[in-house]
């Protein structure tokens, strides 16, 4: 007993330094070779022995499992020289007698997200005996149990810990007390590993950003809809800018003079619109999608119709794109 407490002393002491494994995972299994100790009650009349055992679970929850064990007790009937009365005495003092234990245990894990994580259990089973009489085992082979204790698990590495157990263990049809102590290696493998956390956004740079403008104004030559050789440049700076920021559409605005009829000169301001967008697309490579003409005649002039000059302005095509420059 004193080494077990010992046992579980230096695995609370390691828990504070060593690195954390969260290892009980949802839906895992565990499989747990054994030895340790088993006392009987001194009434059973059978010396203490070693335990050899294995323990084989499932963890339905990281907080909640269920485990199948079963140990093997190699031990041996007292004698008279260890205390009791000469009527005790009778042929089977001084034998070997082997008991075997089993059952199904529920366990509790109180910090499964730790490497030393403490654990409840309790559970129903029976044991065995190689040998049957009144004094030590009720004339019974098998007998009912009850075993309730708890334990820890140290996870030192991803799927392997060293695990302690002590069970207050009750068989029947006789009441007897009897204690279990074990330590064994636990192989966890299978289940649901927790998601690591998302790495944190970067922290946005800082940028500078300035609001740019470009301007286009072709003009045309009274009652004709073709662009003007001097103004290929203007068009291609304006395509060089939409190219550059290519989340930019600009609308092509088309107008005329007043002379002519109010219907003409709409069809020639779509005219005037639409070569300009002809050529932005055929020679620029700019996606027609991403230009709207509109012709809208004489009905939005920029200076007065009654002399040429004025005239001469307003026979024109216009477009005004805005975008964000980031530096």
């Amino acid at each position: 007993m004193k080494k077990i407490i010992s046992l579980v002393v230096i695995l609370m002491l390691t828990s504070i330094v060593a690195t954390g494994y969260a290892q009980v995972r949802h839906g895992s299994f565990d499989v747990t070779p054994y030895i340790g100790f088993y006392k009987f009650e001194g009434n059973e009349d059978m010396d203490s022995s070693i335990a050899l055992g294995l323990r084989l679970g499932y963890n339905i929850t990281k907080y909640v499992g269920i485990e199948g064990y079963a140990h093997y007790v190699p031990t041996r009937i007292q004698s008279v020289g260890q205390g009791y009365s000469s009527d005790y005495w009778d042929s089977n003092t001084g034998q070997s007698m082997h008991a075997l234990g089993y059952g199904i245990e529920g366990v509790v894990n109180l910090l499964p997200d730790r490497n030393i994580i403490p654990f409840l259990a309790a559970g129903v089973g029976g044991i065995h005996y190689s040998r049957a009489n009144e004094d030590t085992t009720d004339n019974r082979y098998n007998k009912f149990a009850v075993s309730y204790g708890g334990g820890l698990k140290w996870f030192f590495a991803e799927n392997w810990a060293v695990r302690g157990d002590v069970r207050h263990v009750m068989n029947f049809d006789s009441f007897h007390n009897n204690l279990l102590g074990t330590i064994g290696l636990t192989y966890a493998f299978g289940g649901r590993r927790s998601a690591a956390p998302p790495a944190p956004a970067p922290e946005p740079s800082a940028e500078a950003i300035e609001k740019g403008r470009t301007t286009l104004d072709v003009k045309f030559d009274f009652d004709k809809s073709v662009i003007k050789k001097g103004y290929f440049g203007d068009i291609d700076n304006l395509v060089s800018v939409m190219k550059q920021y290519p989340e930019t559409n600009v609308a092509l605005e088309g107008h005329t003079c007043s002379i002519g009829s109010d219907a003409y000169n709409k069809r020639l301001s779509q005219r005037r619109a639409d070569a300009v967008k002809q050529y932005m697309v055929e020679k620029g490579g700019i996606a027609a999608n991403r230009l709207n003409a509109i012709g809208y005649g004489e009905e939005r002039p920029i200076a007065s119709n009654d002399t040429e000059d004025g005239r001469r302005q307003n026979r024109r095509t216009e477009a005004v794109v805005e975008y964000l420059i980031k530096k």
